[in-house]
């Protein structure tokens, strides 16, 4: 077991560097190698001609074979630790690669440079490498709120559900979350290609993220300065999500900032009608997305304590 305090080490290492170039450059990342897996393997197993109930068996046995890749190594790493000291050392080197408070917040400032400095172009490019959305279909304010929301439900799927499972079941535990979240984010969609073979990731993702999503909520109403109202507005509007987890970070934040969250958006030729979070709040801008941000980083900075308080405990 890496513990509370490997992943404390993990958590400060990547909120310093991220997961520098020259290095992605040489080796890759570890994602990026679950992500090949997922591939290759979906590319083998999902075939069009093939029945609804079929394809869902099969998408289960691709969740078995990527999980079991990926697993089973971490696995056997974490039985060679070291004891002490030590073995905390190299188990935070290890789960540096799968803990990203650096990664996400410079992912959404590259969105709010621009927008700020009104280049909407800019910031369209930007933002459409964190939403799955039409870019050219979003106006400021749009783009400030897709923002948001990714921030908020990726503070929760990149960071705080990590760090959950890795104090819980050590590496195996952080590497097993990671591969279930990017089966999730490259298979768990309901187009034509993915409804029925990508079935069990997105509800094992859902499953996995029940607890993390409602304590990055927790987090945020208590960094919000704003307390009951966050509060409320997250109990009340969470339910109306289109995701079983989504929807409590992003109530919070929307509660929080007092900004209107959600809604209907486009995703290619399809428009969604997705409910509102916070309907009364304004409407968001740049300077709620630098207010988020900021918010962002108080809880970041709450949850990097709690880590340690659990380490010396």
């Amino acid at each position: 077991m890496i513990g509370a305090a490997g992943i404390l080490l993990g958590f400060v290492i990547e909120a310093a560097l991220s997961w520098p170039a020259p290095l992605y450059a040489k080796i890759g990342h570890p994602v990026s190698w679950i992500g090949h897996a997922i591939r290759t393997i979906e590319a083998r197993l999902n075939s069009a001609d093939t029945s609804p109930a079929r394809l869902r068996l099969l998408g289960g046995v691709g969740v078995c074979l990527v999980l079991a890749l990926a697993v089973l190594p971490a696995i056997v790493v974490a039985a060679l630790l070291p004891s002490g000291w030590a073995g905390y050392v190299v188990g935070g080197l290890l789960a540096w690669p799968f803990l990203a408070p650096r990664s996400l917040f410079d992912h959404v400032q590259v969105v709010a440079t621009p927008l700020i400095q009104g280049d909407i172009a800019g910031a369209r490019y930007a933002v459409s490498m964190i939403i799955g959305r039409d870019p050219d279909q979003l106006d400021a304010a749009a783009i400030a709120r897709a923002s948001i929301e990714s921030l908020a439900e990726n503070a929760s799927d990149g960071v705080v559900a990590p760090v959950f499972w890795g104090v819980l079941l050590g590496l195996p535990g952080l590497v097993a979350y990671k591969a279930i979240n990017t089966m999730d984010s490259m298979i768990g969609h309901r187009s034509a290609r993915y409804r029925h073979y990508g079935m069990v990731a997105a509800r094992l993702d859902d499953l996995v993220n029940l607890i993390p999503a409602r304590a990055t909520g927790l987090l945020f109403v208590i960094v919000s300065g704003q307390p009951r109202r966050a509060a409320a507005v997250m109990l009340r509007d969470a339910r109306h999500h289109r995701s079983p987890n989504a929807g409590w970070p992003e109530g919070a934040m929307a509660g929080a900032l007092n900004v209107r969250l959600s809604g209907p958006r486009v995703y290619g030729a399809e428009i969604a009608d997705e409910p509102w979070l916070n309907a009364e709040g304004t409407e968001a801008d740049a300077t709620t997305l630098r207010r988020a941000l900021t918010l962002y980083l108080r809880a970041m900075f709450v949850l990097a304590v709690v880590l340690a308080l659990v380490a010396l405990i």
